[in-house]
């Protein structure tokens, strides 16, 4: 790093950073600062401490461009608007306002999918991910078992631009993205899908999002599903059936105490088979059914 214009080590700024975020109530204050250094200077986290641990300094302009970024942080815009990228097993997805944000706990939904993908019989597989957003659900799918075709429908205009842009970097030949209605979505594919994967709007509407980075930054026709959340579920298991050819499974996210309502639903539309599985806090996050 360059020393001549030197302003503040980087084990300083850190420390100083860190405490800021967490006066501002931000949890694990010390990774989003050194998170949000590495985008500052085009390192990883491990660059960063590596850096701090040997000494290196900031320049003015970085530590500026630091500084502005850890106030940002403070007033909890997402970490992931601030750097731009949300990684999500083993992709790294771009993503800003109008997009929901891919969660850590969501990788749990796409690996029970990428295993019901990997044990379809078919030589060439096909996924269907209904509501994809930035496209994690679909890209995790594609990349991780590319001889499965993947096919992701998304119904916001905001999304779409971000989905476009991660499908160009990561979906290869073996995976698309269509501007469509859920509702009617892929006829051309009904009876023919070996796995259905969504994660969709699930929070009741009168919930209210405890941290503000969801509250006032992941758009709402991401979050709220209706007055008991499940209003999206039910078009998608419809929705599901139709696509799913027999022996065809649905994978839902969902939230940790809906586990037996979700089941309900799958189960009097006609799916069998409904399991409720945990992530790895070892709270229900997603169901997933069989089409008879």
């Amino acid at each position: 790093m360059p020393s001549s214009d030197a302003s503040a080590p980087v084990s300083e700024a850190l420390r100083h950073a860190s405490s800021r975020l967490e006066r501002a109530g931000v949890i694990d204050a010390i990774v989003d600062a050194e998170l949000l250094l590495g985008h500052v200077l085009a390192l990883s986290r491990g660059g960063v401490q590596a850096a701090a641990f040997r000494g290196d300094g900031l320049t003015s302009a970085q530590a500026d461009d630091f500084a502005d970024l850890v106030e940002r942080r403070a007033t909890r815009v997402p970490l992931q608007h601030l750097t731009g990228v949300a990684p999500f097993r083993s992709l790294e997805l771009s993503v800003g306002p109008g997009v929901f944000v891919p969660r850590p706990e969501t990788e749990i939904v796409a690996q029970l999918a990428i295993d019901a993908l990997r044990a379809a019989a078919a030589p060439e597989p096909i996924a269907v991910d209904l509501g994809t957003g930035s496209g994690a659900l679909a890209l995790a799918m594609a990349t991780e078992v590319p001889h499965a075709r993947v096919h992701a429908a998304e119904n916001s205009v905001d999304a779409f631009v971000w989905a476009k842009e991660n499908f160009a970097r990561w979906g290869g030949d073996n995976a698309s993205v269509a501007f469509i209605d859920l509702a009617d979505a892929f006829h051309e594919l009904d009876g023919t899908v070996s796995v259905v994967a969504s994660n969709p709007p699930y929070v009741p509407d009168d919930a209210i999002p405890r941290d503000p980075e969801v509250r006032h930054h992941d758009p709402a026709a991401a979050l709220y599903g209706g007055p008991d959340g499940l209003d999206v579920i039910r078009v998608i298991s419809r929705v599901g059936l139709r696509l799913a050819h027999p022996g065809g499974t649905i994978v839902l996210e969902h939230g940790e105490w809906q586990g037996e309502a979700i089941r309900a639903v799958l189960e009097n539309d006609g799916w069998r088979a409904a399991a409720t599985h945990p992530d790895l806090t070892m709270r229900d996050r997603a169901t997933t059914a069989v089409r008879p």
